[in-house]
């Protein structure tokens, strides 16, 4: 059934990470459509704006109700419809499975669920409250989603096991309740009050007992997080049993920086809190991702620390369609990210504003497809050098306009709003802010560079900061679809004088740095 290098995995190795595709690295460069683009009358308003990001790859729901309107009756066309034009228009895709939860809610499982609360119970506050969220304890529930993912992913095998288009699954979406610590339903509360399983004690290096007495203060959090993942981890393990492809869940977030009590964000849900609980309950789950939709800097960074781990592939599942947005694609990379993909990447005139650009036309599309016009070229290099730990990012700051990375042997420094020729004033940084830089070990001592609106600045590092040195040589070139380099022309006086400068071109280099 499987060609050209097998299903598409991630393979990990000393705490980094790499996605393969038919068997080769690949940097998944990505576009998310809006909710309701997922029916076959609206495609023809994606892939223009697909076409003009210059996205690699794209995620689109696959809704419950969509597929099985009528229980035990599946529909899979419109599956069928996204799978053909999208290898018509050369892209992968990553599918999102809108089951029992959509952001918290229900609103995209089907009706003869989401209004039968008898046989599908809504989690419960403390006073008796019913939310929106279904309860992650019912069986019945469980039962359905998992029997309708199953027959979605066999389905999916049959049709695209060959083929590899779908690289990707997204198990649910945004899970978790606000409004509450967990669910207090009778039967919630007769599981909170038992013993805390195992695997968790071992995962958790805490003694046994009831979930208040092994984690305290945080026990109902956890006990919330224990069962929404136990829950998605089994439909992932069922639906992996069928058709292995990678498999990850992505979380609405709690401030980093100044986190609220559950409930003010998704109880429950995959937040940087709780992600020791999801990796011991979900283990079928290939990775955790965040969805981003604050454009300050120390959020954003703080965000992509939280999600980066040696146990834990950084993807940025969701971030937003607005130009401060797009620089931070080299944040992630620098982070080892597989994975960026920006939301609501269609011309259907829906929007997120203010999560988002207002509109979504080429010229908000424009920083986005800058990046990707740039990067898609490296892709593949830039995979298997991230895999190696021989990348790094930065995107411009706010209010800092310079920048210091430690490449070990030698150190770069990244400024901001500085004019391509002569030392000038500090750097005042761009307005608004749009810079970034990507780097890259090639060698010993020779580094592709790349980046927008910045200037990067090479010196010995820490030990040997009394060298001499220079740039020996700085080339300009491009990469062809082989990954193989072609080289363009030597950079030279003007050009490296102040170090090397980027503007709005894309631009590639080869810098060799000798010391003397």
């Amino acid at each position: 059934m499987d060609a050209g290098g097998g299903i598409p995995r991630i393979v990990s190795e000393q705490g980094r990470h790499e996605l393969l595709v038919d068997g080769k690295p690949f940097l998944l460069l990505g576009a998310q459509v809006n909710n309701s683009s997922n029916w076959p009358a609206m495609l023809d308003q994606v892939w223009p704006a697909i076409e003009k990001i210059q996205a690699n790859t794209v995620a689109v729901p696959i809704a419950w109700e969509q597929i099985e309107p009528t229980e035990g009756q599946f529909d899979f066309s419109f599956l069928d419809t996204l799978l053909a034009q999208a290898r018509q228009h050369r892209v992968h895709l990553v599918l999102l499975w809108f089951g029992t939860w959509k952001n918290t809610g229900p609103s995209y499982a089907p009706s003869w669920v989401k209004l039968d609360n008898r046989r599908f119970p809504r989690v419960q506050t403390r006073d008796g409250k019913l939310l929106d969220s279904l309860s992650p304890l019912a069986g019945a529930t469980l039962d359905a989603d998992r029997t309708a993912f199953v027959q979605f992913m066999t389905h999916l095998r049959q049709v695209d096991g060959a083929r590899h288009t779908t690289i990707l699954v997204q198990v649910e979406n945004e899970s978790g309740s606000y409004g509450t610590d967990r669910d207090y339903s009778s039967a919630a509360n007769a599981q909170f009050a038992a013993q805390v399983p195992a695997v968790l004690l071992q995962a958790s290096g805490k003694q046994g007992g009831s979930w208040s007495q092994v984690f305290g203060n945080d026990a109902a959090e956890y006990f919330e997080a224990w069962s929404i993942a136990h829950f998605i981890g089994q439909v992932a393990a069922a639906g992996k049993a069928v058709y292995p492809v990678p498999m990850y869940v992505n979380s609405a977030l709690r401030d980093p920086l100044h986190p609220g009590p559950a409930g003010s964000y998704p109880s429950g849900g995959p937040s940087d809190n709780v992600m020791f609980i999801w990796k011991a309950a979900a283990p079928a789950l290939d990775l955790l991702a965040p969805d981003i939709y604050h454009s300050d800097d120390a959020y954003y960074t703080a965000v992509l620390d939280r999600y980066s781990k040696s146990d834990n592939p950084l993807m940025v599942a969701e971030t937003g369609n607005g130009q401060p947005y797009a620089r931070y694609i080299f944040a992630a990379l620098g982070r080892q990210a597989i994975g960026f993909m920006p939301f609501g990447i269609d011309y259907t005139g829906d929007n997120n504003w203010p999560l988002g650009a207002c509109k979504v036309d080429a010229d908000a599309l424009e920083p986005f497809a800058m990046n990707y016009r740039l990067l898609q070229p490296l892709g593949g290099l830039i995979a298997d050098l991230s895999y190696a730990g021989k990348v790094w990012g930065a995107s411009e700051p706010d209010h800092v306009h310079r920048q210091t990375l430690d490449l070990g042997a030698w150190q770069a420094t990244v400024s901001y709003g500085l004019p391509q020729f002569g030392s000038g004033t500090p750097p005042p940084g761009n307005t608004p802010p749009k810079g970034g830089v990507l780097i890259a070990q090639l060698g010993k001592d020779e580094y592709l560079v790349t980046g927008y609106f910045a200037r990067v600045e090479f010196a010995p590092g820490k030990g040997g900061e009394h060298r001499h040195f220079m740039m020996e040589r700085v080339e300009e070139g491009t990469y062809d679809s082989q990954g193989q380099w072609h080289f363009l022309r030597r950079w030279n006086g003007d050009q490296t004088d102040y170090g090397v400068n980027f503007s709005d071109r894309p631009q590639v280099l080869h810098v060799k740095l000798a010391t003397y």
